[in-house]
């Protein structure tokens, strides 16, 4: 972990905002009036989709995606004005919130005005021509950090920035040098010494492909020297293929058990069931009683918790990057219930604790354990809402049970479980 990362950040909540799907108006100034039900939910950050200028040439779809970026130092003006954007974290932190913006440095868009001041910034393939080194990305060409006067452009640009927000989160981080990011949180720290950092590392197949065909791309290991935070898909793809019913839920704990094993016991990995890229989770699993497990296993999972704008109404449609597409909050509202779960989280759970899973693979029960220096926390999670006795490595006796509030009943080191998530704690 980077030396200055603040620990209660593990027990903390990020709420994700695509600008364009949050309000019929799609501004900031429309956001304004839904802050106190983000909060609610037990949110402690409101991170921001890219908010900036969107480029025309190349664009995708109508309207066109966030991350190519036009200009690194201005705001979409659909969006609304600077000081509209100011005056947003301005209510944000009223309401004891603080504000994340997305920071996209591996790309901008082919009519960035960065590319008319600076083409010496740009990334160039043999042809001489701009580009992107990943085909799909038709939007957008590379950067080229090889360039030392791109390190300060961004850099400064970060800082202008870390005037504004309480941190950043940046888009595929593995494909910008390290050295960059660790020069930009020096710099950054002089103008903002908490500025909280997250990095979207990339699916664990996806970076090994981009290094087969040459190209740099950080491990994620290494990209905790610079960050606070850094995405799961690390172990991503084997919990895609749980839900698919293509792996066994023992897989998947394995992997988190090797997440402790690998990185320093103070790591921080961003937990979601969903995201801007990623399906809804109420697509993926119809089952709400596995829902419910899924959820409260979210919340208890050592790191840092994420939830998509819309996750709270268990929306089953994703928002287009590209088009105007306003979530819709017509679903069932679970809202109560995360909220409870946040409050579960920050009160019962602790910030670098130990972390341990195993699986019952037949019934598709994850067992987890999470070890503070008093107390301990077991987790129950019926994935496939199923109903088991199952055992625990506990002293026989009853518990309070944190996500009903009922009672918990350990006899012969088993516990019932009637297919709802179970979470108590013990002393150590």
């Amino acid at each position: 972990m980077a030396e200055n990362t603040d620990l209660s950040l593990q027990k903390q909540i990020i709420y994700s905002i695509y600008v364009r799907a949050h309000t019929e108006e799609g501004t900031f100034r429309a956001i304004v009036p839904d802050l106190d039900r983000i909060r609610a939910l037990g949110a402690d950050w409101i991170w921001f989709l890219p908010i900036h200028p969107i480029g025309v040439k190349g664009r995708k779809g109508s309207l066109g995606c966030p991350y190519a970026n036009r200009d690194y130092r201005a705001v979409n003006p659909a969006y609304g004005s600077m000081e509209d954007f100011r005056a947003l974290c301005a209510a944000i932190r009223e309401r004891g919130m603080k504000v994340m913006i997305d920071v996209v440095y591996n790309h901008s868009s082919p009519d960035a005005m960065l590319l008319e001041e600076h083409p010496e910034f740009y990334w160039r393939g043999a042809d001489g021509n701009t580009g992107n080194k990943i085909g799909d990305w038709a939007d957008v060409i590379d950067l080229d950090y090889r360039c030392r006067g791109l390190w300060d452009y961004q850099i400064e640009s970060l800082k202008m920035w870390a005037g504004v927000v309480d941190g950043f989160r940046c888009d595929v981080a593995p494909f910008v040098p390290l050295a960059f990011w660790r020069a930009a949180r020096a710099a950054v720290s002089e103008v903002n010494p908490a500025c909280v950092w997250l990095a979207e590392s990339v699916h664990l197949s996806f970076g090994n492909y981009v290094r087969r065909e040459g190209f740099p791309c950080e491990r994620d290991t290494e990209l905790f020297d610079a960050f606070d935070i850094e995405y799961q898909y690390d172990v991503w793809e084997c919990f895609e293929r749980f839900l698919r019913g293509e792996a066994l839920l023992h897989e998947w704990t394995e992997q988190l058990n090797l997440q402790e094993a690998v990185y320093r016991e103070n790591h921080n990995k961003l937990r979601y069931l969903e995201n801007h890229d990623q399906p809804r989770i109420a697509a993926r699993v119809k089952d709400a009683g596995a829902r419910k497990n899924l959820t409260a296993m979210l919340y208890f999972l050592k790191g840092t918790t994420l939830l998509y704008a819309g996750q709270e109404f268990s929306c089953t449609h994703r928002p287009s990057l590209f088009e105007r597409e306003v979530f819709p909050r017509t679903g069932e509202d679970v809202s109560a219930y995360l909220a409870h779960l946040a409050a579960v989280k920050k009160e019962a759970l602790g910030e670098t604790d130990r972390f341990a899973a195993r699986a019952d693979d037949a019934r598709a029960i994850a067992v987890m354990e999470r070890f503070g220096p008093e107390r301990r926390a077991v987790g129950v999670f019926s994935l496939r809402g199923k109903s088991a006795s199952v055992r625990v490595d506990c002293p026989d006796g009853e518990y309070g049970e944190l996500v009903s509030g009922g009672r918990v009943l350990v006899k012969n080191g088993q516990i019932s479980c009637v297919g709802e998530p179970i979470i108590f704690t013990l002393p150590r």
